[in-house]
């Protein structure tokens, strides 16, 4: 290979491709060319030189020497001087004229020319040496062995030559890549910091042992928190200990768990330098060790702080629109209650009328009322605050006992079919509100079908999930009717929702149910599409207790009083006003109290007292549960009865130890209620009260 010459050639890294190294592993090798018109002298020639182990070549005459010479390279020529045609002076004249064999070394060998003029004529020819013939074979191979071994050390050397051009070239092709990708490294480089630096996104890698020093951290850091990324990598707890307290537990166990999973996702509170927490979304992924280094955590940290904000306000406006629905609905349904009861009052107050249609009147008041007291039950069944009395009941015995009661809701248009299991499936759950939660199913799937249809109830023992534990008791109610669309199927347990006409229905039956379910502990499940009717699951735990009564014996009770002395408290001067009424009707002595102070200073007085009779929420701080607590301190074994109609009190007085009475109630309930607290009466029925 011929060298080129450092800086010739295309400009790195240009150049196209890359050559290969010269072989400087194999030996080199010589040839050698005879050139004589006598085949004798040829072939003494090639006896004398085959020890050398060279390629010998042999030409019969001058022209064919140099059509050899055209194509291949020798070391040593030898060349007869006298030859037919074209002799030796001529053709080495013409070796000679040529670049690429004018230095190849030329011996002549001649028996004829001898004498001083003609061995000058030979030198001047450019040969290098004459030997004369007959040729010595010593003499020939030794001249010949000087030559070859010049001309083979001459191409080592460029061979030699060559290779340190080849690692030249090389060289600078590498200096030249290397510059080339340096620049495009920090092309890229400056791009990602861009881009790094306009996303709202943090980078970061960390290690996966407490206090998760971070090893980088993006300046976009500064923008979110104040600090600078520098503080981070500097104070290996930094991070870690501007999270919210509340939150710190959580996202260590996230990073924890990254450990063993490969990945985490979390959201804190964290405190920034402005003084202000915003809410930071972290997400990140476990890298795996490579030669032996530390492994880290690759995350990515994002400021969801106006997202969160967000998303409060569309649930506060959802909320609000909820309220709104709800206390339209409210509002509506309790004017209607309202106009009768006040309507019939006014015609009360202004009209002598005779005592039937007084009565009519009365009782009008009655069922507004009533109706008035359903619509709340409703309302807290909804919002899952209403009291409930559960039992461990057959499902299936009471399905079957209250069939005849659906089947004349429905209509003689609709066909019952009951599908229940052979074995009894127990729930613990609070019958009249399951029964009414079965009605309310049984009514809205008669409506759905206004040409008649088939109305399914069905019962099965459905196995739990693995992250459930109890296993269910799934009640089915299913229709052939119409269906629903999906924008109804999704509302349909909101409160007031309704697709009947104005009138035909209050839009509570379906939030009823809803509300009843989930709070014994179950769930309810809608599959409905138009044309294919509906199907309502509802699923209760299911129970491994005895049986218990589902009721107790559904007769009025007859109204008896006594004439044991009542502590009344009530802060509502109209209902306090009501109560004693009513209490003293039944013959007790009451004493009254319009918050617990006061009640407070009669329970530590002398005054005899029988029962306490209590409204749980009061003015001044200290409810009717403390103040009950606090009498049976005082007065150990007083007997004592509390009333409710705040639905937002529940929560503290579902698990207290006293007797609990919902507002509003009935004369006959309030006098049951008083007697099995206070024992068997000393007269047998409460004066001006007839037995119901």
């Amino acid at each position: 290979m011929t060298p080129s010459p450092i800086g010739s050639g295309p400009t790195w890294p240009e150049r196209a491709e890359r050559t290969s190294p010269p072989d400087l592993a194999t030996p080199l090798e010589a040839r050698i060319l005879i050139v004589d018109d006598d085949e004798r002298n040829a072939f003494a020639a090639v006896q004398a030189l085959e020890e050398l182990g060279h390629e010998l070549v042999v030409a019969r005459s001058g022209e064919e020497a140099l059509r050899r010479l055209l194509t291949e390279e020798f070391a040593v020529i030898l060349l007869d001087l006298h030859m037919p045609g074209m002799d030796g002076y001529e053709t080495a004249e013409l070796i000679r004229s040529r670049k690429r064999t004018s230095r190849t070394p030329i011996v002549f060998l001649t028996a004829i020319f001898r004498d001083e003029a003609h061995v000058f004529q030979a030198y001047s020819a450019g040969a290098v040496d004459v030997v004369f013939k007959p040729v010595d074979p010593f003499i020939l191979k030794s001249k010949v062995a000087v030559l070859v071994d010049l001309y083979l050390k001459t191409e080592e050397v460029k061979r030699q030559s060559a290779y340190q051009q080849w690692l030249l070239d090389e060289h600078a092709m590498v200096k030249a890549e290397k510059a080339q990708t340096e620049r495009a490294l920090r092309r890229t480089e400056a791009r990602q910091e861009a881009i790094l630096q306009s996303l709202p996104l943090v980078f970061t890698s960390r290690a996966v042992e407490p206090p998760y020093a971070p090893q980088f951290v993006s300046e976009t850091i500064e923008a979110i928190t104040g600090f600078p990324a520098a503080r981070f990598l500097e104070e290996a707890g930094f991070g870690l200990s501007r999270i919210h307290p509340d939150d710190e537990e959580r996202v260590i166990e996230a990073l924890d768990g990254a450990v063993r999973t490969g990945r985490y996702a979390c959201e804190f509170r964290w405190l920034c330098a402005d003084g202000q927490y915003r809410v930071l979304q972290d997400q990140g992924v476990l890298a795996p060790a490579v030669d032996g280094a530390p492994r880290e955590f690759f995350s990515v940290i994002l400021d969801a702080t106006d997202r969160h904000l967000l998303e409060e306000q569309l649930a506060q406006a959802r909320k609000m629109e909820a309220v709104g629905q709800l206390t339209g609905g409210v509002a509506h349904d309790f004017n209607n209650l309202l106009t009768v009861v006040l309507g019939n009052v006014d015609m009360l107050a202004r009209r002598a009328e005779d005592e039937a249609r007084r009565a009519r009147r009365v009782e009008a008041i009655r069922q507004a009322a009533e109706r008035g007291r359903d619509l709340t039950r409703q309302l807290l069944a909804f919002s899952r605050r209403q009291h409930l009395s559960p039992v461990t009941l057959d499902v299936n015995a009471l399905i079957r006992d209250f069939a005849p009661l659906i089947q004349q809701a429905v209509g003689e248009a609709v066909t019952l079919d009951l599908a229940l299991t052979e074995e009894g499936l127990c729930a613990h759950v609070d019958p009249t509100q399951l029964e009414t939660a079965l009605l309310n199913l049984a009514v809205n799937a008669r409506d759905a079908m206004p040409e008649g249809g088939v109305l399914s109830i069905g019962t099965a023992r459905e196995p739990a999930a693995a992250e459930e534990g109890a296993e269910w008791v799934a009640i089915s109610v299913q229709d052939t009717g119409v269906g629903m669309i999906p924008e109804v199927r999704e509302r349909v347990f909101e409160p007031f929702f309704t697709t009947k006409e104005v009138g035909k229905g209050s839009g509570l039956g379906l939030s009823q149910v809803y509300g009843f379910v989930r709070q014994s502990e179950g769930e309810v499940r809608l599959d409905s599409d138009p044309g294919a009717g509906s199907t309502f699951r509802l699923r209760l735990p299911l129970s491994d207790q005895e049986v218990q009564a589902a009721r107790p014996d559904a007769a009025r009770p007859e109204i008896i009083g006594g004439d044991e002395k009542v502590l009344l408290v009530e802060d509502d001067p109209t209902v306090l006003s009501l109560t004693l009424d009513l209490l003293s009707g039944l013959g007790y002595q009451v004493s009254c109290a319009t918050n617990a102070a006061e009640a407070l200073a009669i329970l530590k007085s002398p005054a005899s007292i029988d029962l306490l009779f209590t409204d749980v929420v009061m003015p001044g701080g200290v409810n009717g549960v403390s103040l009950a607590r606090t009498a049976r301190e005082l007065r150990p074994g007083l007997p004592i009865l509390l009333s409710s109609g705040f639905v937002g009190e529940r929560a503290g007085t579902e698990d207290v130890e006293f007797e609990l009475l919902d507002k509003p109630y009935e004369t006959a309930v309030v006098a049951a209620k008083l007697r099995s607290l206070l024992g068997p009466a000393r007269r047998a029925r409460a004066p001006g009260w007839a037995a119901a």
